[in-house]
C-alpha cells in the first residue's frame, strides 16, 4: 500500500471526528475518503461539516468503493461484527470501534471470517497507543514494583442520557461494553495474562442493561483484580492501581490522557510523579495504523486480543446474572 491511506467511515458517527477525521488532519499518511449514511441528507451534511469528498448513501455502496482502502466502523456494538466482516470481504482493512463484537463466540467467528484474508482488523482501544500507558506497561514489568498482588481500574461516570444507543439492549448496549471494556483491556494488557472472573455485580440502567458494574477478577499467580464502571455515577472516576510486594503506581486518567495524565510510582520509601504528553491518544492510534500498512508493523490491538476481551467480558455479565450482548439483527 502506497501513502496516503483511504478511509471512509461506515456512519455520520459522532465519535468520528475525535477519533478520526481531526488526527488525520495532522498525518499526512492518511485522507478521509468517504462517508455512507442512511440518511442522504445527513450524509451530505455531515461529509460538508468535515471536508469528505464522497457520500455514499448505503453502508454497501462504501464499500464497493474502489478509491477506499480501509473502512473505520463505529458502527453500534451489535453492529461491529457483520460490518467488520463485509469489509474484509470486500478487500477493506477494519479499524473497528471497541468493544469488538457484541461478544465472545461473535468475535470468534468474526476472526475465523476474516483471519484467510491478507486483510488488517485493529480494534480501536486508542489509549492502548498513548505514551503514558506504554510507559505504565514499561515500569510494571520492569520489576521496580515487585510481584504484583492486585490490580484495579475504573471508568465512569454520568453517561448518556437514556435515549442513547449505549442504553439500548437490542444494539448490545451497557456500561460494561461502553467504558467498562477499557479498564478490562488495561488490566489484561499491563499483566500480560488471562484473569478469571470470580464475581460481579451490575445494576440495571434499564431492563437488561447494566448502569453499573463492580467485577472481581483472579490472574494466574495470585493477582486479585477489580474492575469498576458505570454510565450513571453521579462522580466520575478515571484511574487505575497497580499493587506490588516491593511498589505500587497509580494512574489518573489512563483513558483519556488528553485531558491530562499522571503517574505516581511509590517504591523504596520514596515517591515519584510522571506525565505524558497530552497529545490526543486518538492520534497516536492513526499512526500506529499507517504504521501497519505502510510498514508493516504489528498490530497492537489485534485480533487474538479482541476475543479475549470479550470473553471477559461474557464472563462478567454471567456472573452478575444477566445475558451476554447479542449482535443486532441486520
Amino acid at each position: 500500500m502506497t501513502s496516503p491511506i483511504r478511509i471512509g467511515i461506515l456512519g455520520a458517527a459522532g465519535i468520528a471526528p475525535e477519533a478520526l477525521i481531526n488526527p488525520a488532519r495532522s498525518n499526512d499518511e492518511v485522507e478521509i475518503v468517504a462517508v455512507a449514511a442512511r440518511d442522504h441528507d445527513r450524509g451530505v451534511e455531515y461529509a460538508a461539516v468535515h471536508g469528505i469528498p464522497t457520500v455514499h448513501d448505503t453502508y454497501e455502496a462504501l464499500l464497493a468503493d474502489p478509491n477506499v482502502d480501509v473502512v473505520y466502523n463505529p458502527t453500534p456494538n451489535g453492529l461491529h461484527g457483520v460490518w467488520t466482516v463485509a469489509a474484509v470481504a470486500a478487500g477493506k482493512h477494519v479499524l473497528c470501534e471497541k468493544p469488538f463484537t457484541a461478544n465472545a463466540a461473535e468475535a470468534r467467528s468474526v476472526v475465523a471470517a476474516v483471519s484467510p484474508s491478507d486483510r488488517i482488523v485493529m480494534e480501536a482501544f486508542h489509549y492502548r497507543y498513548h505514551p503514558i500507558t506504554l510507559r505504565t506497561i514499561e515500569i510494571v514489568q520492569s520489576g521496580e514494583l515487585g510481584k504484583l498482588v492486585s490490580v484495579e481500574a475504573g471508568f465512569g461516570g454520568m453517561g448518556r442520557p437514556h435515549d442513547d444507543i449505549r442504553w439500548s439492549l437490542p444494539l448490545a448496549g451497557g456500561a460494561l461494553m461502553d467504558v467498562g471494556c477499557y479498564p478490562v483491556h488495561l488490566l489484561r494488557s499491563v499483566v500480560g495474562l488471562e484473569p478469571v472472573v470470580t464475581g460481579a455485580v451490575a445494576v440495571e440502567g434499564e431492563p437488561g442493561v447494566d448502569g453499573d458494574m463492580r467485577i472481581e477478577l483472579e490472574f494466574p499467580g495470585g493477582i486479585s483484580g477489580l474492575v469498576r464502571t458505570s454510565m450513571q455515577s453521579p462522580e466520575s472516576y478515571i484511574y487505575a492501581r497497580f499493587v506490588g510486594e516491593d511498589g505500587e503506581l497509580e494512574i489518573e486518567n489512563p483513558f483519556i490522557p488528553m485531558k491530562g495524565n499522571k503517574l505516581t510510582i511509590t517504591a523504596g520509601g520514596t515517591s515519584r510523579s510522571e506525565t505524558a504528553t497530552t497529545e490526543p491518544s486518538y492520534n497516536f492510534q492513526l499512526r500506529a495504523l499507517a504504521d501497519v500498512l505502510l510498514r508493516g508493523a504489528p498490530v497492537m490491538t489485534d485480533l487474538d486480543g479482541a476475543v479475549k476481551n470479550m470473553a471477559v467480558i461474557d464472563a462478567a455479565y454471567l456472573a452478575a446474572g444477566m445475558n451476554v450482548r447479542e449482535p443486532t439483527s441486520v
